[in-house]
């Protein structure tokens, strides 16, 4: 089953720089991706994997989930990286361009019982994504939506509309399988009308949050993702009268005119859920 942790705002952090990496703990980012892949120039790949994984075990994250991105197994540095990331013990290790449930599994074998996260990032990944899905030890999807307009040869568009498709056939899989699964960045990290849009549009589809690339993203994303007042005054009202309806061994209850149902009374459980655990994050965080 998907973990109940905040995942709103996920921060992806160069490996190669250590300032930002001792930025990243002042962030009220839900969770750090520190990144050896696409962040990190070939030259550096060596000192970043150094620097990442010495970074992680000192611990100096506090609450917030962090997950290490390792290059790619078909590079010269991820086999290093996979081995050196297991051995720092992270909450979770990303895996790139993840395109079967082998993937997972070669990755499994080195990292143990850490959790495993897959790039979402290949027209054949998307095409496999319910049997990545399946695979034992993953925990989180991350959509690679720059990979995937690359791949598709499509276009970056408001709407999103070219990526529609993969979007959707992942987020299927996820909810499928009990993951958790985040949306794509938004590139124009000083746009704010254009990036609330995004958040939007990946929160009312089903996403659990969005990856991120600069920190001025994190207010917006975190607001969005974040269950708003409103909602948690309904969940709270529905599940109370479903509660007493229930007690007078009644199927269904009312509220504000409308008709609640055990599917409802779920939904409101998990907006209060997820409220607790970003409270809870936020207090630990400050």
């Amino acid at each position: 089953m998907t973990e109940s942790r905040p995942r709103r705002s996920v921060l992806y952090m160069p490996g190669s720089k250590q300032r930002a990496l001792e930025k990243a703990a002042t962030l009220p980012a839900d969770a750090l991706i520190l990144d050896l892949e696409d962040a990190v120039a070939p030259a550096e790949k060596v000192a970043a994997r150094d620097l990442v994984c010495e970074t992680v075990k000192g611990r100096p994250f506090g609450a917030r989930e962090v997950i290490i991105r390792v290059n790619g197994s078909d590079t010269e540095w991820g086999a290093d990286d996979l081995l050196a990331a297991a051995a720092a013990a992270p909450d979770a290790i990303l895996i790139p361009k993840v395109n079967s449930p082998e993937d997972i599994a070669a990755a499994r074998s080195v990292a143990g019982d850490i959790a495993i996260w897959a790039m979402m990032e290949t027209p054949l990944g998307i095409l496999n994504a319910a049997q990545i899905a399946a695979a034992p030890g993953l925990t989180c999807m991350v959509m690679g939506t720059n990979d995937l307009v690359k791949d598709l040869h499509a276009a970056h568009t408001p709407d999103r509309l070219p990526l529609i498709t993969s979007l959707g056939q992942c987020l299927l899989a996820a909810r499928a399988h009990g993951l958790a699964i985040v949306d794509g960045v938004y590139n124009a990290f000083k746009d704010d009308e254009g990036l609330r849009a995004s958040c939007l549009q990946g929160r009312d589809m089903g996403f659990d949050g969005k990856t991120l690339i600069h920190p001025l993203q994190l207010a917006i994303t975190n607001e969005v993702f974040a269950p708003s007042a409103a909602a948690l005054e309904e969940a709270e009202a529905q599940v109370t009268a479903f509660e007493e309806a229930t007690a007078k061994g009644e199927a269904v209850a009312v509220v504000n005119g409308r008709i609640v149902e055990n599917l409802h009374v779920e939904n409101a459980r998990r907006l209060l859920a997820e409220a607790a655990a970003i409270a809870k994050l936020e207090q630990q965080a400050a």
